[in-house]
């Protein structure tokens, strides 16, 4: 059936993303095509120079947001990169049945490295693809990117930070073994190790929604180094209000509401527990 088609990585599946993809469905329909969005199973970086970037979303999570909006097409960044612009259009209308190619508003693509919109049109009126530029997604006044979603997480802003993903910022993983020391002042604690590279929000203490096995709980979730008890690396640990349980090995997510306070370091575990009875309160 033939398509019309976008592509990019679409790290987060953020606000501007769906602004995209909203435009991608109306064109869709306008000229009875099927919509089916082109990405990569690797950021294009970590091919190019072998260093994996900090992501909003996992592969398997980028997937499954993407699917909301159209047929998803994943492709090997590393089997794609050396085609030129010109190459890679033709391999999308001669191979892929790509009849309109929408472009983000600032999108590029193509190892020769065009960079004006009207470069892309010339090439897509030879060779019989029709290109569309989207328009642009403003919030604040200001792009909606990935990289600015990751400097307000890294900043601590996860309010703002939602507000461009549209959504909770969310970190999922399995629940080990810790140091034991939230069982001793009665507030336990599901230490998640994270499965890749994800994008952690700054150092500290928020107030966050738990899910596990469908059901959700109120949380704390604490990012760091726990320096009351000195630890040598970071972590990230929920606090469950009103669980009762084992969540060990159990697959748990927490999504982020508002930062609370930066991390710190206590005289002694009495006063830890103190403040961890403060922060329950402000959630």
């Amino acid at each position: 059936m033939p398509k019309i088609a976008t592509i990019g990585f679409f790290d987060g599946v953020h606000r501007g993303h769906r602004f995209l993809f909203a435009q991608l469905q109306e064109h869709a329909k306008l000229h009875h095509l099927l919509p089916v969005i082109y990405t990569f199973e690797q950021h294009p970086k970590q091919v190019l120079t072998g260093e994996p970037p900090l992501l909003l979303t996992s592969a398997e999570e980028r997937k499954q947001l993407l699917e909301q909006y159209a047929e998803v097409r994943m492709l090997n960044f590393a089997d794609v990169q050396h085609l030129t612009a010109e190459q890679f259009m033709r391999y999308l209308h001669e191979q892929q049945d790509v009849n309109i190619l929408l472009l983000g508003y600032d999108h590029r693509f193509g190892s020769d490295g065009l960079k004006g919109f009207s470069e892309f049109e010339h090439i897509a009126r030879n060779i019989g693809l029709h290109v569309l530029r989207a328009y642009e997604c403003l919030v604040d006044g200001l792009p909606v990117s990935s990289s600015r979603i990751r400097k307000l997480l890294a900043a601590g802003q996860v309010h703002d930070a939602n507000r461009l993903l549209g959504c909770e910022y969310t970190l999922s993983g399995v629940v080990t073994h810790g140091n034991g020391i939230g069982n001793q002042i009665g507030f336990p604690t599901a230490n998640i190790q994270l499965s890749g590279s994800k994008q952690l929000p700054m150092q500290g203490v928020y107030a966050a929604q738990a899910h596990m096995d469908g059901v959700e709980y109120k949380a704390i979730v604490n990012i760091g180094t726990n320096p009351t008890v000195g630890n040598s690396h970071v972590t990230i640990e929920a606090h469950l209000i009103d669980y009762q349980g084992d969540l060990y090995d159990k697959q748990l997510s927490v999504s982020f509401h508002r930062f609370l306070r930066p991390e710190q370091k206590f005289s002694s575990l009495s006063c830890l527990q103190e403040q961890i009875k403060n922060d329950i309160q402000q959630l």
